[in-house]
């Protein structure tokens, strides 16, 4: 099946986003204000919260173990504040992009138009905040100035917007955050390890977990996904996709083609150069 063009703006873009989960500038700016990684990741995604406790990151992050979260929060609002840590976070987005594609790239006219072509989608899907809490808030945030912040600030929103949906689709299928994982990784797509220790999940409950799923006749007895649990899988997509349309609809499919060709080389580059490479922060996330 073809993919379509908006899904392909989102995915191809989505590299400039999501390389601020495991580069190194991240931790580096959380240790500044007293956070660690694990903390920081919660306190610096939630941000846009305010000084929130764990119910509502655990609510709208869906896959983490309430347990992990309630270990960061509201603790970690006793080093920091939420407008300090959506600053750090910023500010190290700058230095991993201009560190994995060069100040030259950033400043180049395809950066700019990519920048514009994002913002104008990130900009209509406010139109829609209605059921997507993380995409509301996010998009609250002032935006910043420089191109390649704007690109990312845009990513991120869209990127919020998709995933409010998903949890949707997920909420509306029965699937709950740990079932979510099990199945991302039978379908070959994730690692088990990394998704099991980062999200905070025993070994217990992911087995529990597996078990009843395979009581549904989406796994099978090697873990693996059913011929009900690949139509599951491709039904969540589907309507994650679609709920995601109505930000690209807004500047077209010509817009969105053009998008993705504008960001390709950019995201190739942070793949190539290993700023995506899963990483587990020592001494945290382990359960």
């Amino acid at each position: 099946m073809s993919e379509s063009p908006q899904r392909r703006a989102w995915r191809v873009t989505e590299p400039i986003h999501a390389m601020i989960y495991f580069a190194p500038e991240a931790p580096t700016r959380y240790a500044e204000l007293g956070v660690g990684p694990q903390d920081g990741y919660f306190a610096s995604r939630a941000a846009a919260f305010g000084e929130c406790g764990p119910g509502l990151v655990t609510a709208t992050f869906y896959n983490f173990n309430p347990a992990l979260v309630a270990r960061a929060l509201p603790a970690v609002w006793a080093s920091t504040t939420p407008a300090a840590m959506a600053a750090a976070r910023l500010s190290a987005v700058d230095a991993a992009l201009t560190r994995g594609l060069g100040a030259a790239t950033l400043a180049s006219p395809e950066v700019a138009e990519a920048a514009a072509l994002a913002r104008a989608a990130a900009e209509a899907a406010t139109a829609w905040p209605q059921g997507r809490p993380l995409f509301a808030a996010q998009a609250e945030l002032p935006w910043p100035g420089e191109p390649h912040l704007v690109l990312w600030h845009a990513q991120t929103l869209l990127r919020e917007f998709r995933g409010d949906g998903h949890v949707a689709a997920l909420v509306a299928a029965g699937v709950g955050g740990i079932e979510a994982l099990l199945l991302h990784v039978a379908s070959g797509e994730a690692d088990e390890r990394f998704l099991r220790v980062s999200r905070g999940w025993r070994r217990e409950a992911w087995a529990g977990a597996a078990e009843g799923l395979r009581a549904r006749g989406l796994l099978d007895a090697e873990g693996g996904l059913t011929d009900a649990g690949r139509t599951l899988r491709a039904e969540l997509e589907a309507t994650t996709d679609r709920l995601a349309e109505p930000a690209y609809d807004a500047i077209g499919a010509e817009a969105c083609v053009r998008l993705a060709e504008l960001t390709r080389p950019l995201s190739r580059t942070l793949v190539k150069t290993g700023m995506l490479n899963p990483r587990l922060p020592e001494g945290e996330s382990r359960p």
